[in-house]
């Protein structure tokens, strides 16, 4: 095998590795017309029924499959995982031209169908991903990956939504569509094109439900990843309240609402920098510490923002963006290399479950809380709230750590 070298740059590393560049390539393309997607269905549907609660089922249809997670994920252990991807991608491809026919209000609830489909596929791809990841590349190059993949995926989130919003006022909420459906078609070649043996996976004699409940007691008995996907849990909870007060701390600046999309650059610009460096960080810190450090810096940005002063808020943003992203980073990287290779796709769905839907609850009560609570006051909470989180991941028991923690790549990236 060749040795990797400390020195070489993050992205050499991955697009050298070709297993490495093809899933990479295949993320950040499907990516790109998802991040586009995403707001322009929002918009489609305010502009066909005049309704703000109406377009925000959009973002809804969407993430509500991810309550199912575990059990969608235990697809990706029952079959052959780059097939899966191939024939995912495929799929959303054939569906989302179904949209051109979507132009009257009567039509709205083909687009939540179509959405609640595209957020299932998602979860599904996100555990076959994971687990096909973990399997074509090298331990040594996983936190590079995650990181480089942060970064791609951030810096997408600058562009394609805006992209995605000036497509669809020159043509339609179709174009957009149809834009989605080519970068699958895409991501189905490049996944297609991986030199993957896998074999197939033997005819369970477990249900479905019990080989679900395998991977979740995997997860909880690991540990490792349970203190590491908990902390990520309470830091993503923690998010989501501070993602809903952006606009009340614009308004304590002074600012325009607009404002906020300097803050959500900043915060991505923090982001893509974070996902360059996190493989590095990994390897000197082992993925506890580094989960440690993260959650910190992410409870300094948010308790900075309190702080009614433009350099205050914009300092927050770019924490907030460098700290976030490292925490989800640390916690999949460890998912993977921890994780037998046939109980991947359920422990990988299960933790992004675990993970992400605090987000979502977090962003719900923020957003009833925001009118009826002073926001400084909230803000330095929320600090104070992650930097216990951080406190009790960093002395929860972990013999295991002392030990395992740091793994071969990490101590030694060869």
């Amino acid at each position: 095998m060749r040795t990797i070298g400390t020195s070489e740059w993050t992205v050499l590393r991955v697009l050298r590795d070709r297993a490495a560049g093809l899933c990479l390539a295949a993320v950040v393309i499907s990516g790109l017309g998802s991040s586009a997607l995403w707001l322009a269905c929002g918009v489609w549907v305010k502009d066909l029924t005049g309704s703000d609660g109406l377009a925000a089922l959009c973002l809804l249809a969407m993430w509500a499959p991810a309550l199912a997670g575990p059990l969608l994920g235990t697809l990706a252990d029952r079959v052959r995982r780059r097939p899966l991807l191939v024939g995912a991608n495929l799929l959303l491809a054939a569906v989302l031209p179904v949209l051109l026919t979507v132009g009257s209000p009567g039509r709205v609830w083909l687009l939540y169908a179509v959405l609640l489909l595209y957020g299932a596929t998602g979860v599904v791809e996100d555990a076959a991903g994971s687990a096909l990841v973990a399997s074509a590349v090298s331990p040594a190059l996983l936190g590079d990956f995650n990181g480089l993949r942060t970064a791609a995926t951030e810096g997408m989130k600058l562009v394609a939504p805006l992209a995605g919003a000036g497509l669809y006022a020159a043509y339609g909420g179709g174009s957009v569509a149809l834009l989605d459906a080519v970068t699958f078609v895409l991501a189905a070649v490049l996944y297609a094109r991986l030199r993957l043996r896998e074999e197939k996976p033997v005819r369970p004699a477990r249900t479905w439900w019990e080989q679900t409940a395998d991977g979740a007691r995997r997860l909880w008995a690991h540990p490792r990843l349970r203190p590491l996907v908990l902390a990520g849990g309470a830091t993503m909870l923690c998010a989501g309240l501070n993602g809903a007060l952006v606009y009340a701390v614009v308004d304590a600046l002074g600012h325009a609402p607009a404002y906020a999309g300097v803050l959500y650059a900043v915060q991505g610009t923090g982001s893509i920098v974070a996902g360059l460096l996190s493989g590095a960080g990994l390897r000197v810190l082992g993925g506890r510490r580094f989960v440690v450090y993260a959650i910190a810096l992410t409870a300094a940005g948010v308790a900075v923002r309190a702080v009614p002063h433009d350099p205050a808020a914009l300092a927050g943003s770019a924490a907030i963006g460098a700290g976030l992203p490292c925490v989800l980073i640390a916690v999949f990287t460890t998912v993977q290399r921890e994780t037998p290779a046939e109980l991947v796709g359920r422990v990988a769905a299960t933790a992004h479950t675990l993970v992400f839907v605090p987000n979502v609850v977090g962003l719900a009560a923020g957003a009833g809380l925001v009118d009826a609570v002073d926001q400084r006051a909230l803000l330095l909470l929320l600090g104070i709230g992650l930097l216990v989180t951080a406190a009790a991941l960093a002395h929860s028991p972990a013999s295991a750590e002392r030990t395992a923690a740091r793994s071969p790549s990490d101590a030694d990236p060869t």
